[in-house]
């Protein structure tokens, strides 16, 4: 089970890392397109189309990533103050709600791409560029996000059990709520 989580982790992060350049091109491709309409006066039809695909990707992939971490945002009124235990506790009763979003996205997320792949869509401006690469990136970053999901409740079960959970499968020292009341292993 350590070698599964562990490998579900390194690719969530491995993927959230790369996916993470895409920031400098999304930057470039908009500065290309404020320069070429304002100092040159004229716009790009490419330009603006691109950076949505790009930010799309980005953000549907960033998912997983940000899972493996803990960095998705948290509304810490009551959470923050439980102990690690309580934490996880809470994390584990809300799971269900986890599952339902993520089977949901699944499931929608492959009709969308499955039939903008079978219809080989593609955008109505004149640039045209293919739409399905970025529509079939849905499935696939649910997929990643379910398997971090499953990590983090194995994560969150050994921690109510007084376990201790490694920190290279999930989360770091640092960044990781549970690794306080927790002794951290590498088996």
């Amino acid at each position: 089970m350590f070698q599964a989580a562990r490998a579900v982790t390194r690719i969530n992060r491995f993927i959230g890392r790369w996916v993470s350049l895409a920031v400098i091109f999304l930057f470039v491709f908009l500065l290309i397109d404020v320069i070429m309409r304002y100092l040159i006066g004229r716009p790009t039809i490419w330009t603006s189309e691109l950076a949505t695909l790009i930010f799309g990707g980005y953000a549907i992939l960033g998912g997983g990533y940000l899972l493996a971490d803990r960095a998705h945002v948290n509304v810490d009124i009551f959470y923050g103050k439980l102990s690690a235990r309580r934490k996880a506790l809470l994390d584990i009763l809300t799971w269900p709600l986890f599952l339902l979003f993520v089977g949901v996205l699944l499931w929608q997320g492959w009709v969308i791409a499955s039939d903008s792949i079978g219809s080989l869509e593609r955008s109505n401006s004149i640039w045209n560029p293919p739409l399905w690469p970025t529509k079939l990136l849905i499935p696939v970053a649910a997929i990643l996000l379910l398997l971090q999901g499953l990590v983090r409740l194995w994560a969150d079960i050994r921690v109510v059990m007084g376990l201790p959970v490694p920190d290279d499968i999930f989360g770091s020292p640092a960044s990781s709520d549970h690794a306080q009341d927790t002794q951290e292993i590498h088996p």
